[in-house]
C-alpha cells in the first residue's frame, strides 16, 4: 500500500522582529523600484510626449500618452492571472524575482528607443510594447508583494507591516518625482524634452539589476509552504478562484474600484492637474506634488497601525464617506487657486482621504484567502478594476477637460468611490475574520 502523503501543516517557525523586518523591507524595497519604473512614465510625460507623437496641442500629446498609459494596464490582468498563479504554485519569492526582471527589460526599452522624428510610427509602437511588458510585471508584482507582506508579518501587526506595501509604492512615486525634481535643476528646459527624459529610464533598469539580487535572497513564507502540503485543496487558477472563491473576488474587485481611481486622481493626474487646469508651472507643479506625497507616504504605517486596533471597516468606510463628499469640491476649489500653499494644503487633503484606502487594501484582500489561491486571489481581481478605473483614470480626466466638461470628470471620481463605499460597509472586518492561518 503507498502512503498518502500528509496534509498536516508544518508548525511555524519562530521568526523574530529582526528576521520579520529585514524580509518585510527587503520584499518591500523591490516594491519601491517596480513602482518607481512605472511612475516615471507618468512624471515626466510632460518632456517625453513630444517624441512620440507628432505635433499638436500639449493637451493633445499628453492625451496620446495617457492613452499608451492605460494600454499598460491591459496587460495587468493577464499579469496578474499568469503570475498569480506562478506565485501561489512556485513560491512568493519566484513570483517577486520575475516580476522585476521583466519592469527592468520595459524600462530600459522607453530609454533606448529613438523618436518619432527618427524611426517615425515604430516610436509609439515600441513605447507600447515597452508599457505591455511593464504592466506584465506590475500586474503581478501588487499580488505578491500584498501576499508575501502579509503572510510575513505577526496577526497583531499585519496592518502596520503590509502599509510597507503602498510605503513604497508612493516611495516609488516620490523617487520618480525626485530624479524629476533634479533633472529640472540641473538641465535646462530644452534638455530634458531632448534628450534628458531618458535618465530616469535608465536608472531604474539599473536598479531593478540591485532588486533582483536582494529577492534572490528572501525568505519564503511560511504560509507558502505549508499550502504545499495541502493536497486536498484545488491548484490555484481562474476557474478555481471564481468557483469556490466568487464572493471574495468580487468584493477584492469593487473595493478597489473607487479606492484606485481615486488614488490615480489624487496622485498620477493631480500633477498635471495643476500644470493643465491651475496654471502652475512644472517645477511648481512637482514640488507640490512631491511634498504632499512624502507626508501621505508617512501616513501610510500610521493608519496601518491604526487598523490593527481597531479594525480595517472602520479606516475604509472613512475614506469612502469624505470621498463622496469632498472630491468635487477639493478640485474645482483647486482649479481656481494660485496661490502655492494653497493647493499643497487641498492636495494634502485629499492624500489624507485616501489614506484610509491605500494603508490596508493590501491586507484587507490577503486576509480574504486562503493560502493555495492568496495570490491570484489578491492579483487577478485587482487588476481588473485597476485596469477599468486606475488606468483610465487621466485618459478620461483629459478626454473631459478637451471636450470642456472636466468637472464631470469629478463626478464619475465621486460615484465610483460611492460604490466602494457600499462594499465597506456591508463586507466582514477582515481583521477579525482573516484566513491567513497561524501555524
Amino acid at each position: 500500500m503507498v502512503d498518502q502523503p500528509s496534509t498536516a501543516t508544518t508548525p511555524q517557525p519562530h521568526l523574530d522582529t529582526k528576521t520579520r523586518l529585514k524580509s518585510i523591507l527587503g520584499g518591500s524595497a523591490g516594491n519601491l523600484v517596480e513602482w518607481y519604473d512605472w511612475y516615471v512614465y507618468a512624471a515626466f510625460t510632460l518632456y517625453f510626449a513630444h517624441a512620440f507623437f507628432p505635433k499638436g496641442s500639449q493637451t493633445a500629446q499628453l492625451l496620446q500618452a495617457a492613452a499608451i498609459f492605460a494600454v499598460g494596464f491591459l496587460m495587468r490582468p493577464i499579469g496578474a492571472w499568469i503570475m498569480g498563479i506562478y506565485s501561489d504554485r512556485k513560491g512568493r519569492k519566484a513570483g517577486l524575482t520575475l516580476s522585476v526582471t521583466l519592469m527592468c527589460v520595459g524600462s530600459l526599452l522607453i530609454a533606448v528607443t529613438p523618436s518619432y522624428e527618427s524611426i517615425g510610427v515604430f516610436a509609439p509602437l515600441l513605447l507600447v510594447v515597452a508599457r505591455l511588458i511593464q504592466g506584465l510585471s506590475v500586474g503581478g508584482e501588487y499580488g505578491a508583494s500584498a501576499t508575501y507582506l502579509s503572510e510575513m508579518a505577526e496577526r497583531n501587526r499585519r496592518g502596520f507591516f503590509s502599509s510597507f506595501q503602498y510605503v513604497t509604492l508612493i516611495a516609488g512615486q516620490l523617487t520618480a518625482l525626485c530624479v524629476l525634481l533634479i533633472l529640472q535643476m540641473v538641465l535646462s528646459e530644452e534638455q530634458l524634452h531632448d534628450w534628458g527624459w531618458r535618465i530616469p529610464f535608465f536608472i531604474g533598469a539599473l536598479l531593478a539589476i540591485v532588486v533582483f539580487r536582494i529577492r534572490r535572497g528572501l525568505l519564503e513564507t511560511q504560509s507558502f509552504k505549508n499550502a504545499q502540503t495541502e493536497t486536498d485543496q484545488p491548484k490555484s487558477g481562474m476557474f478555481a478562484l471564481f468557483k469556490h472563491y466568487p464572493k471574495e473576488a468580487f468584493t477584492v474587485l469593487f473595493l478597489t474600484a473607487g479606492g484606485t481611481l481615486a488614488f490615480y486622481t489624487y496622485t498620477t493626474y493631480l500633477q498635471k492637474y495643476l500644470v493643465n487646469t491651475s496654471g502652475f508651472t512644472k517645477p511648481e507643479a512637482t514640488q507640490i506634488t512631491t511634498l504632499a506625497l512624502f507626508i501621505f507616504m508617512c501616513l501610510q504605517p500610521v493608519a496601518g497601525a491604526l487598523s490593527d486596533r481597531i479594525g480595517r471597516k472602520p479606516l475604509m468606510i472613512a475614506f469612502g464617506v469624505t470621498g463622496v463628499l469632498f472630491t468635487y469640491i477639493l478640485f474645482n476649489t483647486l482649479a481656481t487657486t494660485d496661490n502655492y500653499w494653497t493647493a499643497f494644503w487641498l492636495c494634502l487633503a485629499g492624500l489624507v482621504m485616501v489614506t484610509g484606502y491605500t494603508s490596508i487594501n493590501a491586507v484587507v484582500k490577503a486576509e480574504l484567502f486562503p493560502a493555495h489561491i492568496r495570490a491570484l486571489g489578491v492579483a487577478l481581481p485587482y487588476a481588473i478594476a485597476n485596469t477599468l478605473f486606475g488606468g483610465t483614470a487621466e485618459f478620461f480626466a483629459l478626454s473631459f477637460k478637451e471636450a470642456g466638461h472636466e468637472s464631470w470628470y469629478f463626478i464619475y471620481v465621486s460615484i465610483m468611490i460611492f460604490i466602494s463605499l457600499i462594499i465597506y460597509i456591508f463586507m466582514k472586518d477582515t481583521k477579525h475574520h482573516s484566513k491567513i492561518k497561524e501555524h
